[in-house]
């Protein structure tokens, strides 16, 4: 009797210890490791922007967004300082001029992803201008750069938003390119620029030379860094790449590595002119595809790199072209980037 209860003892430890199939091996574990396994597969498989604090949505006001003490005085500068370019009162409500396809579920995804960064810690923007500068120039306060940051250590992409050099339509034009930049790793920058087409490309000037001058600060790599811009901002990317900096006030820097363009009417080229992709709607009534295609064919008739796609029934101001005929452009520009590094 004694024996028996002896191996019962000993069978129930054996179970115990092997789990409740009674099998012992590489699969077998503990119930709390089981555990908490799970609840990291759980956690694996819920979509990073799950996971995020979502203080804003599409009834959101703008207002409240630009007054979120998270954002400091610069939340005002995430929509048009001229607010007679846009219209709408709430993030799913807002327009903007010469713009299409403004798509609400990516407005507060950047308004939400930049307010979680700086709710962490990190610095999602900077400003370009000390402030004697601003003062002597009180416009240059409505200038800087928002930080959308990729992987340490990768190379930067400095995104410019059209708006006529009227306004900046970063929302549409620059945010939502910069945001997915720096989803594939690269360190992105959306420029807030004064209007007028000499100040813009002042400022790009700036912000290029003020990204060279803290690249060990804010972690990038600055050889092959690339210039993004549509319809006027394209124009900017392009003067840059034409001229580079130090034609506008900044350092005397490298060219950038690539200009990915869109919507333009811009017809300068030189021989020197950097890689260009470039991509425009057939039903532009801004920027003809025509003209967008001969400034490349030029181009590439020059031993330059070029890459030009026109996409059917599109208007001007798509962005990332979102249900549409352009949408993954910008896959297709990445890739045309990481040709030239």
């Amino acid at each position: 009797m004694k024996g028996q209860k002896i191996l019962v003892a000993g069978l129930c430890l054996l179970l115990c210890l092997t789990g409740c199939n009674g099998q012992k091996g590489p699969d077998s574990v503990s119930s709390t490791s089981a555990i908490r396994q799970q609840e990291e597969l759980k956690t694996n498989s819920v979509p990073e922007l799950e996971m995020m604090k979502k203080p804003f949505n599409e009834n959101t006001s703008i207002d409240t967004v630009k007054n979120d003490p998270v954002f400091d005085d610069y939340g005002r500068l995430l929509f048009p300082a001229d607010d007679g370019y846009m219209s709408g009162d709430t993030l799913g409500d807002l327009q903007l001029t010469w713009y299409n396809y403004i798509d609400p579920a990516e407005t507060v995804k950047i308004v939400n992803t930049l307010w979680q960064r700086a709710n962490d810690g990190e610095t999602v923007f900077y400003d370009i201008y000390s402030d004697a500068e601003k003062a002597v120039d009180p416009d240059k306060e409505d200038t800087g750069l928002f930080f959308f940051k990729g992987e340490p250590g990768e190379k930067f992409a400095i995104c410019n938003a059209g708006g006529g050099f009227s306004y900046v339509g970063a929302m549409q034009d620059s945010f939502p390119h910069a945001l997915k930049l720096s989803k594939r790793g690269y360190n992105a920058f959306a420029l807030v620029y004064r209007p007028g087409a000499q100040t813009a490309c002042e400022d790009l000037a700036r912000a290029i030379s003020f990204i060279f001058e803290n690249a060990d600060k804010l972690e990038v790599d600055t050889d092959c860094y690339s210039l993004w811009g549509g319809s006027a901002g394209a124009r900017m990317a392009a003067w840059l790449g034409s001229y580079g900096p130090a034609a506008f006030g900044g350092d005397n820097l490298p060219q950038p590595g690539a200009v990915i363009m869109q919507y333009t009417g811009h017809s300068d080229y030189a021989e020197n002119d950097p890689p260009t992709f470039a991509c425009v709607g057939e039903n532009d009534g801004i920027a003809n595809w025509l003209t967008m295609q001969r400034r490349l064919d030029a181009m590439s008739a020059l031993g330059i790199p070029t890459e030009f796609h026109h996409y059917p029934g599109l208007p001007h101001g798509f962005g990332l072209g979102t249900d549409t005929a352009a949408e993954g452009w910008l896959d297709k520009a990445v890739a045309f980037w990481e040709e030239q590094m």
